[in-house]
């Protein structure tokens, strides 16, 4: 009978040690959720004219899938073609619905297309960035700038409006989101006015530092 008792406590035992095993396995293995960058945008964010693999946040998720490998980053494309500030405020709560660690908000080319009055886009985007501001979501602000052609005053104003949001938000401020591909013809589509993939290379290029920065501020 003692041989029994001491068969069974060992028995326990292994089952216990077994068990033990499985779940720390199955610890190790389990995948860490990705960051989840939101890009919210306009056309310039949603791929306007680009087959799949060659929109920005496509580009994006390559460059950021070579540098932190596979399933770290997951960049979610919340662009939306003719968006303005204001579009891009209203669908705001929605978009923060997938729970997004950090966001990049690119918005105003279309205010200023529209010559929609820069107090009306830097009130819009202040509006943006104090609701993530107020959600912990730390953020890069790409900025736009007007062409010449609108007139001194108007330039004057809305070129102001995203570095004095930066001045007044903690955001990581990229100054121009065209930035290398704005009017040059071989970098755009016919339109003149939405970059072709080789001139999406060049944007992304030139915000993965910021980018890295945004990522950064969640690791």
């Amino acid at each position: 009978m003692q041989a029994l008792s001491i068969t069974r406590n060992l028995y326990r035992q292994f089952i216990i040690y077994a068990l033990v095993v499985l779940v720390f396995a199955g610890l190790n293995t389990a995948k860490a959720e990705p960051i989840k960058i939101l890009a919210l945008g306009d056309s310039l964010t949603a791929g306007y004219g680009l087959g799949p693999s060659e929109g920005l946040t496509a580009q994006l998720q390559a460059q950021l899938d070579k540098l932190y490998g596979d399933d770290k980053i997951l960049v979610i494309n919340a662009g939306v073609s003719g968006d303005t500030t204001r579009g891009g405020l209203a669908r705001l709560d929605w978009a923060l619905a997938d729970n997004p660690d950090v966001v990049m908000v690119a918005l105003g080319g279309n205010d200023m297309l529209r010559g929609l009055e820069p107090s009306e886009s830097m009130e819009n985007l202040k509006n943006i960035l104090s609701k993530l501001q107020d959600a912990g979501k730390p953020t890069l602000l790409a900025g736009m700038l007007a062409p010449s052609n609108m007139g001194a005053r108007y330039t004057q104003e809305f070129d102001a409006i995203y570095p004095t949001l930066a001045d007044d938000f903690d955001v990581i401020f990229y100054p121009f989101f065209l930035e290398g591909v704005a009017l040059d013809p071989n970098l755009n589509l016919p339109d003149g006015l939405h970059p072709n993939g080789e001139g999406i290379a060049i944007m992304v290029d030139g915000l993965m530092p910021f980018v890295q920065a945004l990522i950064e501020r969640k690791m």
